[in-house]
């Protein structure tokens, strides 16, 4: 499977469910679905009809007609933020009965809208429904339904107050204040632990696309994942790995993936150490503002990462005085060792999530609340822990989106 390498890679610009401003990035490093062409005749038809969304007692099947009350018409000053899925307006729902309510009352929400034309959007937009109508967890995104209504593909999500982990990152403003060094490091811990309960689920699910813009944050910097629109099932039976299409975003994806389309749980791995390594450095993953030689943040930090004397170069200087070296150092570590080059040498995401624990809390005093929300997977050590599924009697967790190729 040839890796499509132009700038992009992904099937399209994702929108940030719940982001809280307009000021939503379109990712000018995925691989396009236009860089590997397909035709009806190559992929079977996908049907379209509420048949093939699996069953899930707590996601509402919305009416288009309530989505356009709940979004004030899809009113532009309502946009969220765009991509090549659609638009993410602001709605309002009533929290118990989530019909829709007046601006300004209930509960807040985001409502993803599908661009009307597009085969491959309708696939994602399946996917998600069935990916996160199933799984739940505390770092995976709400998604609280859906609308299938003639030609119209909605999502409702719970919105995200404080946007995107890129946005924070990234830009510049009085309204996206420096992250410090702690928020940084809690940030990653609850990314990892999706991305490990995710690995870890009875039928495994790869995410794919894991970067900063993918991952949201509440008010209390919370994080978590969301856009499953590329997540794949992982190999079952006595396969190393997934064949697929190579899709997923350019200085995120592992170079394995890159050449083979070979798909494994390690390739989120690497991408998760993209994502640490510009925590660490604020740097974006590519850069082409940058000087020449910085453009590719991996490939230039990585001789700095493994010195005391030289780990300061890469260290987002906004965080000076409020990390120990040897924090700091462990992180770089860490990061590095995410990164390696041979898949098998890389940590799983138990792993990571152990190391990022140690990181931020005295080695005598974890958290007990960080043994709690991990102990998801780490309960039956020879056995993975099945999907979280809801019930109608149960808080409902909704998600984001998910794509099965």
């Amino acid at each position: 499977m040839g890796a499509c390498c132009s700038n992009r890679i992904k099937a399209e610009s994702p929108v940030h469910t719940g982001a809280s401003s307009k000021n939503v990035s379109k990712d000018e490093n995925d691989l396009s679905r236009s860089s590997s062409k397909f035709s009806s005749t190559s992929i079977p038809q996908t049907p379209r009809t509420e048949g093939e969304i699996l069953q899930a007692s707590n996601l509402k099947s919305f009416g288009f007609s309530e989505l356009r009350t709940a979004t004030r018409n899809f009113r532009p000053d309502s946009v969220l933020g765009e991509g090549g899925f659609g638009s993410v307006f602001k709605g309002w729902i009533d929290e118990n009965s989530l019909m829709a309510t007046r601006p300004g009352a209930g509960m807040v929400v985001a409502v993803k809208r599908l661009n009307q034309e597009g085969f491959q959007g309708h696939r994602e937009w399946l996917a998600e429904i069935n990916y996160l109508g199933q799984l739940q967890h505390p770092n995976l995104v709400k998604l609280i339904g859906y609308c299938l209504e003639d030609d119209h593909r909605l999502l409702v999500y719970e919105f995200m107050p404080k946007g995107s982990m890129e946005n924070h990152l990234f830009r510049r403003g009085s309204y996206f204040q420096p992250l410090s060094w702690s928020v940084r490091m809690e940030v990653a811990i609850g990314a990892a632990r999706g991305l490990a309960f995710l690995h870890n689920a009875e039928t495994q699910v790869i995410y794919r696309d894991f970067k900063t813009s993918n991952i949201l944050l509440d008010s209390n910097y919370n994080a978590k994942l969301s856009d499953f629109g590329l997540a794949r099932d992982g190999p079952t039976g006595d396969k190393s790995h997934v064949s697929t299409r190579v899709m997923g975003t350019y200085g995120y994806a592992a170079p394995e993936y890159l050449s083979t389309g070979h798909l494994t749980t390690k390739s989120d791995v690497y991408s998760f150490g993209v994502v640490l390594l510009e925590m660490l450095s604020g740097r974006r993953a590519v850069d082409k503002n940058r000087p020449s030689g910085e453009h590719n943040l991996v490939e230039w930090a990585k001789p700095y990462l493994t010195s005391k004397r030289k780990i300061f170069r890469v260290i987002d200087t906004r965080l000076e005085g409020q990390y120990s070296l040897d924090r700091a150092q462990k992180a770089a570590m860490l990061a590095l060792q995410c990164l390696l080059t041979e898949p098998r040498a890389r940590p799983n995401m138990d792993e990571v999530v152990t190391a990022l624990e140690q990181i931020c809390e005295p080695k005598d005093k974890l958290r007990s609340t960080t043994k709690e929300q991990h102990s998801n997977h780490q309960s039956r050590p020879n056995d993975r822990p099945r999907y979280h599924r809801r019930s109608a009697d149960a808080s409902s967790y909704p998600k984001p989106s998910v794509a099965i190729l």
